[in-house]
């Protein structure tokens, strides 16, 4: 576990190492969080929570400069973009 500050906001990111797997990585804020590609996008837009997605990532400093490839309504809602940078996208759902 990792504590991140953005622009004064407090996240926590998590790495786990996974047996033969690249890790599975997430970044939890209070409003939303964001997920590597081993979460699911459509259970996370069906319950309505505001999450973005990015894959490709080995850490919670990639996810966090990774472009968003996923977003649930909410999170856009919200503010998040896909294209821009996951950190971006946080930013903006937790300042909301």
């Amino acid at each position: 576990m990792k504590e991140i500050s953005l622009d004064g906001v407090k996240l926590i990111g998590l790495e786990v190492d996974l047996p033969n797997s690249p890790p599975l990585i997430l970044i939890k804020g209070s409003k939303g969080f964001a997920m590597c590609g081993f979460l699911n996008m459509e259970a996370a837009d069906r319950v309505g929570v505001a999450a973005v997605m990015s894959s490709g990532v080995n850490s919670v400093e990639d996810l966090l400069e990774a472009p968003v490839k996923g977003a649930t309504s909410k999170a856009l809602e919200m503010g998040a973009k896909i294209g821009e940078k996951v950190s971006e996208s946080l930013r903006r759902i937790e300042m909301e």
